[in-house]
């Protein structure tokens, strides 16, 4: 160093874990940190079970994976053991060597290890109140065995492999108040959150990996709604150059597309809003589930929002474990933050995504059925201006278009009439109600009888045919594309030749 003088600084043990209690986990972060360890040791299924016994409670994980012998045990239990700057395994779910230990700490003050490996049965445990008391600030690190959890040991003895993680003392979840109904709540969030974080493992079937929760296994939840026959749309993978990033966009269907139990089951643990966005996944595991990443498109000054419109938008990234310097992956694995040399290729994909979400949502799912190339003629514009938009009927529209026509002496009466709807169209209400509903006004005959709908067609058709001239085949080629009739090519073709 120089000829520098130096000394040893190492923290309090007790002072330096209870810092680290605070990095921000809760109990189903926490877990599925401990579930990456499992998966990384080749686990083949993970049991976690809640135990409620006031406030003595605990929560057990034990896994079947290889297990670990006495000197990997040893470096698994110690902070800081392991550089995150390391290379590593590419199917290595870790990267600080802390998870164990943080996700632990922030649940429980003692954390107990148990775990078969080539060499037989190890334990070690590290209890917060233990090192709390120690004068000389320590890091006191138990030795098994530890005759209170013995019984818990059997499972790893019948099968000769595998580890147990025990959180006891949960003074971060038993707290002041808390009851039985709490506790089978968190076992309920913490299901949603597992189903989510590990879709993509359990979705290869129970012979591959699966999770069981107090019992019961837990079942994949897709974001994306794969294979669904309502969903609108969604691009090919794509990769960005030869760097193992992977992108596929999905717009998913709208709710009246979707069953009752179809649509609480799409929204997430979070609910529709939240859930949209990116979902980044490093090597088939779920880091970040719904978030537009503080991207925004060049032009704008504000990153996009989560809001309804784009609620429908959900994109699949993944990414290697060799760039988690670049994406600023966390300890906590919940965060990322884009490489400037992708924001360019994402926002691409991402506003391509938003503007047909955008679409599928203000047609209530209802995608046209106009073929393709043809331009739908729009019953109303919007007009840009330096101040803002307005809206305008499109009097080129055929239904608006035959009235102005037909009018005669009325003319302006029909002008002056369209002037004050454009002038009054509902714009904040139709806003507040969107916002309050979650949903967008019916609008283009959803939900209407086809009797209904042909009514009107109908008396369009009888016009354009009967008043102006037009050939019956003429016109009704007109209305297949005129909104919103393109979307009852049925209904048209129905019409007769010679209406009446």
């Amino acid at each position: 160093m120089s000829g520098l003088r130096s000394r040893q600084a190492p923290p309090q043990a007790g002072a330096m874990i209870e810092a680290l209690r605070g990095l921000g986990y809760n109990t189903a972060t926490a877990i599925a940190d401990i579930i990456d360890n499992s998966i990384t040791a080749c686990a083949r299924s993970v049991n976690v079970d809640f135990k409620w016994d006031g406030s003595n409670s605990h929560i057990l994980i034990r896994d079947d994976g290889y297990g670990m012998s006495a000197t990997e045990l040893d470096h698994a239990m110690r902070l800081g053991r392991r550089n995150p700057l390391d290379i590593r395994d590419e199917n290595d779910l870790g990267r600080f060597g802390l998870g164990l230990k943080t996700a632990s700490f922030s649940q429980c003050r003692r954390l107990t290890v148990m775990t078969t490996g080539i060499d037989g049965l190890h334990s070690l445990r590290w209890d917060l109140d233990v090192l709390a008391n120690q004068a000389d600030g320590g890091w006191h690190l138990l030795e098994g065995p530890f005759r209170e959890v013995e019984d818990l040991i059997e499972p790893l003895k019948a099968t000769g492999h595998g580890t147990l993680v025990v959180w006891e003392v949960l003074d971060r979840i038993v707290t002041e108040n808390y009851n039985v109904q709490d506790f089978l709540n968190l076992m309920d969030y913490v299901e949603s959150h597992l189903a989510m974080v590990f879709h993509r493992f359990l979705e290869k079937g129970r012979s591959q990996f699966f999770i069981q929760l107090n019992g019961k296994p837990v079942s994949p939840w897709d974001p994306f709604l794969t294979n669904h026959p309502a969903k609108p749309w969604h691009s090919p993978v794509q990769s960005f150059r030869n760097s193992g990033i992977k992108i596929e966009c999905h717009v998913l269907p709208h709710k009246d597309r979707l069953s009752t139990k179809e649509f609480e089951s799409a929204q997430g643990p979070e609910g529709w809003i939240a859930q949209q966005g990116f979902y980044i996944y490093r090597n088939e595991r779920l880091l970040v589930a719904g978030s537009w990443l503080g991207l925004r498109p060049p032009d704008a000054r504000k990153p996009w929002i989560k809001d309804e419109p784009h609620k429908l938008a959900r994109i699949r990234l993944d990414i290697t474990n060799s760039t988690d310097q670049e994406w600023k992956i966390d300890i906590r694995k919940s965060t990322a933050r884009p490489p400037a040399h992708l924001r360019h290729w994402l926002i691409g994909h991402a506003e391509s995504t938003r503007v047909r979400s955008r679409k599928v949502f203000a047609h209530r799912g209802q995608v046209s059925r106009a073929s393709v190339g043809t331009e739908i003629m729009q019953a109303w514009r919007a007009e840009h201006f330096a101040d803002g938009i307005r809206y305008r009927i499109d009097t080129n529209h055929p239904a608006i278009k035959s009235v102005i026509e037909g009018a005669g002496g009325l003319l302006p009466e029909i002008k002056t009439m369209i002037r004050i709807i454009e002038e009054t169209v509902p714009v904040q209400r139709i806003w507040l109600d969107t916002a309050e509903n979650k949903d967008t006004p019916h609008t283009g005959f959803s939900g209407e009888p086809s009797a209904t709908i042909l009514e009107v067609l109908e008396v369009m058709y009888r016009n354009m045919v009967i008043k102006r001239g037009i050939a019956p085949q003429l016109a009704k080629q007109t209305l297949l594309c005129s909104e919103p009739f393109q979307n009852y090519p049925e209904l048209i073709q129905s019409l007769p030749d010679q209406p009446v």
